[in-house]
């Protein structure tokens, strides 16, 4: 571990300079005539199974039903191999014309493939319940048996054949196109720092919010705002189309309300998203109550929202590359082999791309491409600390996707519910074991603050976030198009409900609703954050009490994928996600570190 003084320069490590993942796998190395091919493939079976099983699925018994959904899964991979290869591209980089007219032409094709393909899911819906779960019983349907009965869900929700075909198929130019816009511009953004001759990312910018130095902070939140300025009416109204199409969307399937779509994604009720959302708004007094120690940490009165994320660390850490990966590597090989030799693969076999580039989407993600391939990362490794936490839970999604692989393309995936379970726990293996690495009560106390400052960002951030999601479709429904000062008064609204009295909303901070992207790709998502948090906490707490011996209902977790209702899953390692208080028990997790920073910051002097 190298330790440097806080510095707006990155530390030189040309060996993350280098690592940028090998997409050729994807298309068996024929780069963009593969991804053309591959579509073509797609289309051709789409029409071909079409002209086979139209008009006939109330016709099949249960071997005709897995003929045809083995058909329908070797198609997904297809489509599914063509559009991670031209997305993961895009990813890293944006501004690249030809690879934008690449990304377009898989959705478009992908589109087409699909409008072939509605017939199913609706003569599917139509079948009697006792008929659809005869046929889910068959022998050998166990890798698509989860997913249809989930497809039925949206039953009362579904719409003609001809006005499916037509909203699928306006879509290209409608919902994806400004998202894609949104995407450009983002990642064209350039911010201009007091102290830097060549302007940056916002990702590096942001990343100076946790330096030690209050006028650098402020200096940089001040750029992020005049950055966020010029187009800030621009994606206001990017913001706004999509507001208004998703509620015609949602009105059109006759959906009691903005999120009743994802929580279906999620296979959660509604009722029990508001027991989450109401249970973490009512403890926002712990995100306070951090918030009013840091201040006395750093010798403030009172926060501003650029100080959230200072450190409190004396010296600024920093971590090479290397001590990254073999840090995480050991981490996750110590709990179990399985693990860590899964991890050292995404180094080996150039599945991650980490460094920042110009043109680059901010971030950090992990993809699962398809169950035939394998996953990959995308980092924006900036040597901090932070980013060695953020490898460690980007390969728990990692080694989560590839452990669900054989469950096929129809399982691999879990709701984003249980998406965050892996990542946050390989997120802790690591932090554990930073901290038993921690020799004094100020390293301690460094390490709680972080690890408190990201369940704070996941738990009740997210939170406040949905929150301001949910005022935000509710006042674009009942009262038009809003206007960017709107939408920052209702950011600030809900950002000051969380925040309290310990904490200042400066003036620029009421326009930083404008660069999340989560609000623009995917409506409601944020909640599934806390969600996953929350969980994946109370999963580390079951590991803590059980030791080695979990270790193997964990991983049958992990390899189950999405072939299991979520509360079922949550029973492989002893969870009842039905339990009232089982997010009461999540959220003491996070108060029980609160309390060890508050010992912490006593024995170190601070307070």
């Amino acid at each position: 571990m190298t330790t440097l003084a806080a510095t707006n320069q990155e530390p030189a490590d040309d060996e993350v300079a280098g690592v940028a993942w090998n997409l050729d796998p994807l298309v068996d190395g024929q780069g963009e005539e593969g991804v053309r091919s591959l579509l073509a493939q797609g289309l051709e079976r789409a029409d071909a199974f079409a002209a086979a099983y139209a008009g006939r699925l109330a016709e099949l018994d249960a071997a005709g039903l897995r003929a045809a959904m083995q058909q329908l899964a070797e198609l997904h991979e297809l489509v599914g191999r063509a559009g991670s290869y031209a997305s993961l591209r895009f990813a890293v980089d944006t501004a690249d014309p030809a690879i934008g007219a690449l990304l377009q032409h898989v959705q478009e094709r992908a589109t087409e493939i699909q409008t072939r393909l509605l017939f199913f899911e609706l003569e599917w819906a139509e079948l009697p319940d006792e008929r659809a779960e005869e046929l889910l019983r068959g022998e050998g349907n166990e890798f698509f048996a989860h997913y249809l009965r989930t497809e039925r869900r949206y039953r009362p929700y579904l719409l003609s054949e001809p006005e499916e075909r037509i909203l699928a198929e306006k879509g290209i130019s409608g919902a994806s196109a400004w998202t894609r816009l949104f995407a450009e511009l983002m990642s064209s953004l350039e911010v201009r720092l007091p102290s830097a001759e060549e302007p940056v990312s916002l990702e590096q910018a942001l990343a100076l919010l946790s330096g030690p130095d209050r006028d650098e902070r402020r200096g940089a939140a001040e750029a992020v705002t005049a950055a966020l300025e010029p187009g800030l009416r621009t994606r206001a109204f990017i913001f706004n189309t999509l507001l208004h199409d998703k509620a015609v969307d949602d009105r059109l399937r006759s959906y009691p309300g903005w999120l009743t779509a994802r929580n279906l994604a999620n296979e959660a009720s509604d009722e029990s998203v508001q027991a989450l959302v109401t249970a973490v708004s009512n403890r926002f007094d712990v995100p306070q109550r951090w918030y009013k120690l840091k201040a006395r940490l750093l010798r403030v009165d009172k926060l501003a929202d650029y100080d959230r994320a200072a450190t409190v660390a004396d010296v600024d850490e920093r971590f090479s590359w290397r001590e990254a990966r073999e840090l995480v590597l050991d981490a996750y090989g110590s709990f179990t082999p399985e693990l860590g030799n899964l991890a050292r693969r995404f180094f080996d076999e150039q599945w991650i791309d980490a460094p920042v580039r110009p043109g680059k989407r901010g971030g950090a993600f992990c993809s699962y491409t398809v169950p035939s391939a394998h996953p990959y990362v995308l980092l924006n490794y900036t040597a901090r600390r932070r980013d060695v936490l953020t490898l460690a839970h980007e390969l728990g999604h990692g080694v989560h996707a590839a452990l669900a692989a054989p469950q096929g393309v129809f399982h691999q995936s879990t709701p984003l519910t249980l998406a965050e379970t892996a990542s946050v726990f390989g997120e802790t293996l690591v932090f554990g074991r930073l901290l038993e690495a921690a020799a004094t009560p100020a390293s301690r106390l460094s390490l709680l603050s972080e690890s408190i400052e990201g369940a704070i960002a996941t738990v009740f951030r997210q939170t406040a976030m949905h929150n301001f999601e949910q005022e935000i479709h509710t006042a674009r429904r009942e009262g038009g198009e809003l206007a960017v000062e709107q939408f920052g008064a209702l950011w600030e609204k809900t950002q000051e409900e969380l925040f309290g009295d310990a904490v200042e909303v400066t003036e620029g901070y009421k326009t930083w609703w404008s660069y999340i992207p989560h609000f623009i790709n995917t409506p409601g998502y944020v909640y599934a954050y806390a969600y996953g948090q929350l969980l994946a906490l109370s999963v580390y707490r079951r590991y803590e009490q059980e030791g080695a011996s979990f270790v193997p209902d964990y991983l049958k977790m992990l390899s189950a994928g999405g072939s299991l209702a979520p509360e079922e899953l949550g029973k492989l390692v002893g969870l009842d996600l039905t339990d009232p208080g089982f997010w009461d028990a999540g959220l003491a997790l996070v108060e029980e570190q609160l309390e060890q920073a508050e010992q912490a910051a006593v024995e170190a002097g601070r307070v």
